[in-house]
């Protein structure tokens, strides 16, 4: 028994979660991640007004703490977590919405509940479905959680809406609907079961009566030379479980506050005594609807449980998706935006950086323009054509016209030089053309991989600008600095020039520049291999 009781504390303790956090049923399907509060299990109270249902509550307390009066007095539901306590304890209560004050005066619960409840709906008798959390502390009571429901009517009195009949039956529906929901129908034996509105309408949520116990109270009133035992035998009304007799404190009682300790005595001196009832006075009474609720609480909730836990595991995981996706809160002053822009920058070039550098896509690509694209566009270049000894004699022919050396002259093999580095121009820029295009898709799919970019379009268009600037800037470079230092490379004054064996000293001049632009380039009579 122990370790279910913790369980049911720990759903209580989750119930309060929801309540604080605002899950309190009935809005699921508005929701992006389900509800909580409707995998719990709970038992759920309906009766219609003056049926005897804040009596059952209190009788199965023990102690007297509800609010009580004409009309309707039950404007919000309440959600009553009992919880059993060492013997000789002081009984106490607290509210979740109080939670650092200990009542132990109950006069002054029932205050809080009435204060508590105007807050909300004002003192027009509307209604609320938002629920008050209370809790008992004592050791006269089982663990059990009850929700207090507002009690069914037909008929708005005192200002309140025509609609009041159809709003209650409404919130009502949002509690036992549910499938972990326990409901208790409270039924007078003084009015016919046919006519009674919360067994109707626990027949209409329930109809196999798999989740239904009914209470059939004020026994003690009913006309002399009259009975319930048709009823309460199951006879006039069959059900899955069987009904249980209850007899209230009667009004002289209440109004001399007597002990309600002493009134359950009485109760069970009631059936004890009673010819009618003595066969059944053992499955009878408050203390045995407590007993009976409880032990049927514990059995849906162990017959729950692993459903509520995937469901809790579930949420979480939406919840820390989400989370994830929102990233971390935004500080309000300069210097933190600063700081969250500059790590998220920081975030980007690590994975722009792992496109280049490996890990991720994108650096094979700029490797493969400059080993296979670029080799493959020189290899077309037309140099056998132009280094032939025929083009060769006319270009330094044009440059020294009708001078004659013994040797050629520098400028006729500077000339020459620099007409076939004009080749090398065009798959050049080309190839930064290409580098150029791949940068700009990393750029864009470093964007889009950076997680924590993703809730900031305004920054991703941002940098994206800025990236392609800059990348801009840097091919127009990039296409100045290839062809000048090619220039460079082939014409500089002052070198000395050796020639060797070979029947022209050009592919000399062009080997020297291709070998320094790609080392895994090389020339064989002036054709890129």
């Amino acid at each position: 028994m122990k370790p279910m009781k913790n369980v049911i504390e720990l759903v209580n303790r989750i119930q309060c979660a929801c309540s604080v956090l605002g899950d309190q049923g009935g809005d699921g399907a508005a929701l992006s991640i389900p509800t909580l509060w409707e995998a719990l299990p709970s038992v759920a109270v309906v009766g219609g007004q003056s049926s005897g249902k804040s009596s059952v509550l209190e009788n199965i307390v023990g102690l007297d703490f509800l609010p009580r009066g004409s009309g309707i007095v039950t404007r919000r539901p309440l959600v009553l977590q009992l919880r059993k306590t060492e013997d000789g304890e002081e009984d106490y209560a607290q509210f979740l919405h109080m939670p650092k004050r200990r009542f132990t005066d109950f006069s002054f619960v029932r205050k809080e509940i009435e204060d508590e409840t105007d807050r909300l709906t004002g003192r027009t008798k509307q209604i609320s479905p938002v629920p008050i959390q209370l809790s008992i502390f004592s050791p006269k009571v089982v663990d059990l959680t009850l929700i207090d429901l507002p009690g069914l009517t037909k008929v708005a009195i005192g200002g309140q809406p025509e609609s009041i009949a159809q709003d209650i039956e409404n919130m009502v529906h949002l509690y036992v609907h549910k499938p972990n929901c326990i409901i208790l129908a409270i039924s007078p034996a003084n009015q016919d079961i046919e006519t009674c509105d919360a067994i109707k309408l626990a027949r209409d949520v329930d109809p196999t009566g798999e989740r239904t116990f009914c209470v059939l109270t004020k026994l003690d009133l009913m006309d002399k030379g009259k009975n319930a035992l048709d009823v309460l035998e199951g006879r006039s009304y069959r059900l899955r479980h069987p009904w249980v007799g209850i007899v209230n404190r009667s009004q002289a009682d209440t109004n001399n506050n007597v002990d309600m300790i002493l009134a359950r005595s009485k109760e069970q001196e009631f059936f004890e005594s009673s010819p009618e009832y003595a066969h059944l006075a053992s499955k009878m009474g408050s203390d045995y609807l407590a007993k009976l609720l409880s032990q049927e609480l514990e059995a849906v909730i162990r017959a729950r449980l692993p459903s509520i836990t995937s469901l809790i595991n579930k949420t979480i995981d939406e919840l820390e998706s989400e989370m994830n996706h929102l990233g971390k809160p935004i500080g309000s002053d300069t210097g933190a935006q600063l700081y969250l822009i500059l790590e998220l920058c920081r975030a980007f070039e690590k994975i722009f950086k792992e496109h280049l550098d490996g890990g991720r896509s994108g650096g094979d690509r700029i490797y493969g323009v400059f080993n296979n694209q670029l080799p493959a566009s020189l290899q077309k270049l037309p140099f056998d054509r132009y280094l032939s000894l025929q083009n060769v004699k006319r270009v330094i022919s044009e440059v020294h016209a009708c001078e004659t050396h013994l040797f050629p002259a520098e400028n006729g093999c500077c000339k020459l030089v620099e007409s076939g580095l004009g080749y090398f121009r065009g798959p050049a820029e080309a190839s930064v053309d290409a580098v150029h295009n791949v940068l700009k898709e990393l750029v864009r799919s470093s964007i889009e991989e950076t997680k924590e970019l993703r809730r900031f379009p305004t920054l991703q268009k941002e940098l994206a600008g800025a990236c392609y600037h800059s990348l801009e800037r840097f091919r127009e470079d990039g296409r100045k600095t290839t062809f000048a230092r090619a220039r460079n490379r082939g014409c500089a004054t002052g070198a000395p020039l050796s020639f060797p064996s070979n029947p022209s000293p050009i592919p000399a001049y062009v080997r020297k520049f291709s070998v320094d632009f790609d080392p895994n380039l090389s020339l064989k009579d002036g054709v890129a291999t």
